[in-house]
């Protein structure tokens, strides 16, 4: 599987940004799909992840309510709709797929980095106060 996220940028406190990821390859539609982001100096944190069907969606806390991830199985994406960005979210964001059977609680599994097998090569989103 190969990703390619793009719709990274330079924008304003309160603006709003999305990303998408297109994934190439062998693909499935059961499996996970997410996004991380890593600010400078910081770990790599979970943001956002989709189940299979996409009915279930799962988020990190300092981001729920303001953004929304969603997939397009047929097109093999995933976007996440970025809105009322903080200084705090310039980070550069990565999607991840993750092939592996859930063998833990949902919300454990699709926030897990192990969880994902391929990645990305990350976006670049900057905002500034």
């Amino acid at each position: 599987v190969q990703l390619q996220a793009s719709g990274g940028g330079l924008v304003q406190a309160g603006d709003s940004l999305r990303l998408s990821c297109a994934a190439s390859g062998r693909f499935f539609t059961r499996y996970a799909m997410g996004w991380f982001r890593q600010a400078p100096g910081k770990e790599r944190e979970f943001v956002a992840a989709s189940g299979w069907s996409g009915r279930s969606t799962y988020y990190a806390d300092s981001v729920k309510g303001r953004f929304t991830v969603s997939r397009d199985n047929a097109k093999k994406t995933v976007d996440l709709q970025m809105n009322s960005l903080e200084p705090e979210d310039t980070a550069v964001y990565y999607c991840a797929v993750g092939t592996r059977a859930i063998l833990s609680s949902p919300g454990t599994y699709y926030s897990a980095p192990s969880t994902y097998d391929y990645w990305g090569q990350g976006t670049l989103v900057t905002v500034s106060s």
